[in-house]
């Protein structure tokens, strides 16, 4: 059997997304670097993985994906007799499962990227934090982070009792603003701080956090 290819760099929220997944489900894959500071992403290679020009990328056999929550969402329904179950055979279950999910994708993770980029990706490429945008960034993300506090209090985790893909979509996100200022956002609520002390002790990503410093 071929070995699962991801396409990515340690350094990528999305390609950390993917690997979170790869590692709960305790697969065998091989991480092919891309090299983002050469322009390896906009390569014609690469390309004719994800037209795009983004990372990640995965190959499993001839299957071709790109964007981190569909290879996430692939690996969880296509391995779920391995690892982790990351997502529920109950239809009802799924749902709520998927409620979240989209809650991750379109209301904290556009309010989180940019506080990663303000924080963290500024540094990286030379440029200045801007403490306005900050500031207005924590303010959106906050009002966000009420609703969590609010979910957390009635569920262990945000789809329910076990812990899925809802909640190991914010991992990449959560790990490097824990780091900034801006973790104040989760301290100060109880039940968010708890679970985010909870995902983050997991040891399929202490593994992507292994990887990430090496």
């Amino acid at each position: 059997m071929a070995v699962l290819k991801l396409h990515g760099t340690p350094f990528s929220t999305a390609a950390m997304r993917a690997l979170a997944a790869l590692y709960e489900k305790e697969l065998d894959f091989e991480l092919v670097p891309v090299d983002m500071k050469a322009g390896q992403h906009k390569s014609e290679a690469f390309l004719a993985l994800n037209p795009f020009g983004q990372v990640p990328a995965m190959e499993d056999g001839d299957l071709k994906l790109f964007e981190s929550r569909a290879i996430t969402g692939y690996i969880a329904h296509e391995y779920a007799s391995k690892g982790t179950q990351l997502v529920s055979p109950d239809p009802k279950k799924m749902a709520i499962l998927s409620v979240w999910m989209e809650v991750e994708a379109h209301q904290f993770d556009p309010h989180a990227g940019k506080l990663c980029f303000e924080h963290v990706f500024k540094k990286m490429f030379g440029m200045t934090t801007d403490p306005a945008v900050v500031e207005e960034l924590e303010g959106k993300l906050g009002k966000v982070m009420d609703v969590y506090e609010a979910r957390l209090t009635v569920s262990k985790y945000m789809s329910g009792d076990c812990f899925g893909l809802a909640d190991l979509h914010h991992l990449p996100a959560l790990h490097y603003l824990q780091g900034t200022s801006s973790k104040k956002l989760f301290d100060s609520r109880p039940h968010v701080c708890a679970w985010v002390a909870d995902i983050t002790a997991r040891p399929a990503w202490g593994k992507v956090i292994a990887l990430h410093k090496s």
